[in-house]
Order: structure tokens, then C-alpha cells, then sequence
């Protein structure tokens, strides 16, 4: 059985100032009893250091198929990809589709690694409630960005080996992985790693993680003039935004007496034993904005290998990886195809829409899908449907990007 939820709903949101932490502190037990679920062919990847290795999947089309192009799907915050199954057996029909477990999710988490070797003798059950704790090193996104790149890495090699031809690489992410893909693509861009850039062909981003959380209801109404605050304040922190000189006078001003105070107790409630009390819980409002299947609903809740805190530490890094991230997003070239719900609270579609209007020009085969009707977070989770429609505009706008690639080949003979 799982305890997800914290009964404390006055912390209902993800970006908050410690004032509110402060009451939302709450006994968290969690546990997994099923095994972790398994797709794909297991590739290790060593890493760095002490880490343990980093654990690919592969599914490849049929022995009779040979795949048009290659994918590696990237996952959300707190989840992990092992429930992304029935995705990557749909995709492998055209494609070879790799996916994995960034730092501290799913089995890259030790805590859920030991567990689900403790599951095989056939024990019911084991504790996971302390999963999120290695979340610890997080103070940005560097380590996820760097298991991206090893992952990224691999399965370039492994689609070379088995396609016997460079085909075209295609990343797949969604929430705060698309930052994390984002962000890791510009990066790269600057770093001028041109033989692996060129290998990426075009990047899908599901409701990518742009813009900081707008709880809905009571809760934005209490919890969005403070959250607002924290991100004006991380935007302003130092970096001039073409303001007045009045305003910027101000703004600076608040700057440099908020954002030291916010990140000092940020950092002081994810030591150990304050974190104990402070580590706010996944709020139930979250789970009715995540899909419109009340059969995933259900299993939501009960997912024990879903992590269900997050370190103060952790969330506000996740900020100011988005400021920073903002600041430069004007230079993404990567083509890609954006998917976002203009009422989704978890990632506010204000963020996809600046970094749409900020990049739609940067290459002729980018493009975007506002859904102004729907709230719903996770669009490969939804009722089949809209399950299906999205999915359809996915491989369509990878056919005109594979398309355009042999146009311009051919054009280059």
C-alpha cells in the first residue's frame, strides 16, 4: 500500500516560499510491491565515480523491419520510464526506441534499486519512502543532464550497430525532462558538439518545464502572488531585464535581498533532519491533472516506484534552472514539435508559449500544438482518443522532418 498524500493542502504546490513549508510538514511512508516494469533490451552504461551504471532500454521493429530513425524517450519529474511500455512498443513498429532512468528515478534511484532486488524472492513489500533523499546532490540539473548525454550517447551507438547506417536521431521527453532535453541541446549548441548535434534531427516536447507551477483554485489564489515573487525575484537576481532605471533600481534591490534569504532556507530545510518535516508531499490536486483516465488515476495512486517528495534543495535548483534557461532559450536550433494544455497547472503554458514565439523562426520545420480546451499534463496517458490524436501528430511531424532530411540530401546530389 501507498501513502502518497500529504493531508496538509495549505502546501498544495511544487515553488513555495519556506513561510508556507513551514505548516506542511507530514508522516510519509511509501512502498513498492510490484516489480519494477521491465521493456526492452538491457544495455549498462558505466558511469562516472562511485554511481552505479546507467540501465538503457531498447525495442527495435520486427527482425523483417528495418527503423526508419531512431528515438530516446525522456521522462518526467519524480516518475520514471519503465511505465512508458505500451509508448515505446508503439513507436518501435517504424522505430528503435531507447529509453532510461535519469539520476535519482527509478532504478537510478538506490533506495528503488534495492527494493525491486528485495521483490524478486517474492517479499510483499518494501519501504521506499526515504527514494527521495537522492535527490540530495541536486542543486541543479547537471547530473540528469549528464545521464541524458550518456544515454543520448549509447543509443547512437546501438542504432549505428543495429541499422548498419547513420539514421537520424529523434528525442522524445516530456514535463521537466524537456527542460532537461532543452536545455542539455542548447548547452551542447554552445559547446559546439557538432557530430552529435547533427545526429539529433528534431526533439518532441510534451508540456515542457518552462515556467514554474500555477496551482489551481484556493491554492493559486494563496500560493501564486508568493511563488510569483520567488521567480521575479531568481529573473531579476542581478540580470538587468531592459527595465526603467527606477524599476530596475527596484527590482535589483529585491533581488539581492530575496534571493539569498530564499536559497539559504531552501537549503537549511533540506538538511537532515529539518528535511524530515519540510520536504513537501505530491498534493492529491496533482493526480486530476495528470490525465483524463480514471484507469491511470487509479494506478497513480498507487505506484509505489513514482517518488512522492521532493527536496526543497531539488525544487528550487529546478527554478533557477528555468530562469537560466529563459534567459538564453532565443538560440535553440534543434527543430522540434511543441504539445502543451493551455490549463495545465504543473507547467504553466505561458512558458510554452515565450519559448514559442521565441524560437518558432530559428528552423522552418518547427511547429507547435496548443490543446486550448484541456488541463491534462501527461498527453501519452490520456484516454486513447486524444491519446491516439497526439500520438498521430507526433509521427506525422516526424515524417515531414524525415521527409525534408531526404529532400535535402537528394537536393545536395
Amino acid at each position: 500500500m501507498t501513502t502518497p498524500y500529504c493531508k496538509f493542502k495549505i502546501a498544495d504546490f511544487k515553488f513555495i516560499l519556506p513561510l508556507l513549508i513551514l505548516l506542511s510538514g507530514c508522516m510519509h511512508q511509501q512502498y513498492v510491491s510490484e516489480p519494477y516494469p521491465r521493456w526492452g533490451e538491457e544495455y549498462s552504461i558505466p558511469r562516472s565515480g562511485d554511481n552505479p551504471p546507467l540501465i538503457l532500454r531498447v525495442l527495435s521493429p520486427l527482425e523483417t523491419t528495418s527503423p526508419v530513425a531512431c528515438i530516446l524517450l525522456v521522462h518526467g519529474m519524480n516518475e520514471y520510464i519503465g511505465r512508458y511500455g505500451d509508448v515505446a512498443r508503439h513507436f518501435s513498429n517504424q522505430f528503435l526506441v531507447a529509453g532510461f532512468d535519469y539520476y535519482a528515478h527509478g532504478l537510478s534511484n538506490p533506495v528503488l534499486q534495492q527494493a525491486e532486488k528485495a521483490l524478486n524472492p517474492g517479499v510483499d513489500r518494501q519501504d521506499v519512502s526515504q527514494a527521495y533523499l537522492a535527490q540530495v546532490p541536486l542543486y541543479d540539473l547537471e547530473l540528469m543532464r549528464r545521464d541524458l548525454d550518456y544515454a543520448l550517447k549509447k543509443t547512437i551507438q546501438i542504432c549505428d550497430a543495429q541499422v548498419g547506417s547513420k539514421k537520424p536521431v529523434f528525442l522524445i521527453s516530456h514535463s521537466l525532462g524537456s527542460l532537461i532535453t532543452a536545455s542539455y541541446l542548447l548547452q551542447m549548441q554552445d559547446k559546439e558538439e557538432e557530430s552529435l548535434i547533427r545526429r539529433v534531427q528534431g526533439v518532441i516536447l510534451q508540456a515542457p518545464g518552462f515556467a514554474v507551477s500555477e496551482p489551481p483554485g484556493w491554492r493559486g489564489w494563496l500560493a501564486g502572488p508568493l511563488i510569483k515573487l520567488s521567480f521575479h525575484a531568481e529573473t531579476h537576481f542581478l540580470n538587468p531585464q531592459n527595465d526603467s532605471l527606477p524599476l530596475l533600481v527596484f527590482n535589483q534591490m529585491l533581488s539581492l535581498v530575496t534571493v539569498p534569504v530564499l536559497d539559504g532556507l531552501f537549503e537549511v530545510f533540506s538538511w537532515p533532519g529539518l528535511r524530515y518535516f519540510f520536504t513537501p508531499t505530491t498534493p492529491e490536486w496533482v493526480v486530476d491533472y495528470l490525465t483524463d483516465s480514471e484507469k491511470e488515476r487509479s494506478r497513480l495512486q498507487t505506484d509505489g516506484w513514482i517518488i512522492r517528495r521532493s527536496l526543497l534543495r531539488y525544487i528550487k535548483g529546478i527554478e533557477s534552472e528555468i530562469v537560466q534557461f529563459r534567459r538564453h532559450m532565443d538560440d535553440f536550433a534543434t527543430p522540434y514539435y511543441l504539445i502543451y494544455s493551455a490549463h495545465d497547472p504543473i507547467t504553466a503554458a505561458w512558458g510554452s508559449e515565450d519559448f514559442v514565439n521565441a524560437t518558432l523562426n530559428n528552423h522552418q520545420d518547427n511547429a507547435y500544438l496548443a490543446l486550448p480546451e484541456l488541463r491534462y499534463h501527461q498527453h501519452l496517458f490520456l484516454t486513447k482518443p486524444r491519446r491516439n490524436a497526439i500520438i498521430k501528430n507526433i509521427e506525422q511531424w516526424l515524417d515531414r522532418r524525415l521527409a525534408a532530411m531526404k529532400h535535402a540530401e537528394t537536393e545536395m546530389q
